[in-house]
Parts: C-alpha cells; sequence; structure tokens
C-alpha cells in the first residue's frame, strides 16, 4: 500500500511549522519595508532549511563549530524554533547560548556559500565544509569555493555584504 506514512498528528505540525515560518517571514519583510529596515548578512531569518526535515543547517548544532571546532549532529531533545527555524543543539547549554544570542552562532549569510553570493548566486552550503572567520560561521558549497574564501576572506565578504541585499530577492522561502 502506497500513500502517505506520515502521523495525522505530525502532518499536523509541520503544516504548523510552515505556517509559521511564512507568517514570520512576511511579518519580517513587511516590517524592513515599511520602517526601512536592512536585511542584513548578519541576520539568520534566510537560514538554509533542508525541505524534507525542516531542520536549519541539516540538523547541525551551530554551537559546536564554536565550542567543539567541529560539525557535530544535534539532538532532537535539544530541538528550538528560532526566527521560524527549527534549530538543533548537542546539549542544553548551547541550545541556551544561540537562544540568547543566534546572530553570533547562526552561520553567516544563513548558511548559503559566502564566495556564491559575492558572484550574486544563493547556493546552500554544506555544513560540513565550515570555516570560522573573525568569530563567524561561514558554509560552503565546495572545497573549492572554501580554498577561495580561505585565500582572500576580506575581500570575499565585503563583495558578499554587497550583494547580499540582492541574493536575498533571489530566495524563495
Amino acid at each position: 500500500m502506497m500513500g502517505n506514512t506520515m502521523a495525522a498528528a505530525r502532518q499536523e505540525r509541520k503544516l504548523h511549522f510552515w505556517r509559521l515560518r511564512t507568517g514570520l517571514v512576511l511579518a519580517g519583510l513587511l516590517s524592513a519595508t515599511l520602517w526601512g529596515g536592512r536585511i542584513g548578512a548578519a541576520t539568520i531569518e534566510w537560514v538554509v532549511v533542508d525541505p524534507n526535515s525542516g531542520l536549519a543547517i541539516s540538523g547541525f548544532d551551530p554551537v559546536a563549530y564554536f565550542i567543539n571546532s567541529q560539525a557535530l549532529p544535534g539532538k532532537d531533545e535539544f530541538e528550538q524554533v528560532v526566527a521560524g527555524t527549527i534549530w538543533r543543539f548537542r546539549n542544553a547549554g548551547n541550545c541556551a547560548a544561540f537562544v540568547a544570542d543566534p546572530e553570533v552562532y547562526g552561520p553567516r549569510f544563513g548558511g548559503y556559500d559566502p564566495v556564491g553570493v559575492a558572484r550574486g548566486v544563493a547556493v546552500a552550503g554544506n555544513p560540513l565544509l565550515w570555516v570560522i572567520s573573525d568569530q563567524r560561521l561561514y558554509f560552503f558549497y565546495a572545497t573549492e569555493t572554501r580554498e577561495e574564501f580561505v585565500s582572500d576572506r576580506d575581500l570575499t565578504i565585503s563583495t558578499a555584504d554587497r550583494a547580499w541585499p540582492s541574493v536575498l530577492r533571489t530566495i524563495v522561502p
């Protein structure tokens, strides 16, 4: 027998999650438009989300990159919704640190590859290809783009910062 095997309760939670996320994104865009707010590279509103699980950065713990210096998967018992997105953490301490300051621990450019952003394209980064530079987390699509970033960080970041507002307009929530 083929068909949807997702439990009704989970379907309802997933539907509620997507409605909530869409509403938060639209509210953020409306407030930015009405009050002239700038959606900058530091925001986590446009984070890369796995379309199947709904998890930010494929379920990896964003704080672990800083604390453990490695990409570590979060645990479902330490799940938290921040800015309309589901994040996972290894422990309660990492969760609390992120909730207190998501702009510090969240990936810059929402997890999109900064080299792609600098070129004007939103390319989702891979949480296993990462660099911390100036206390900010960056993800990369390929080892080549990570190497390009490392070879000229300042130029890549400044170019990506200028391109980010235009790239944001190409991202479909």
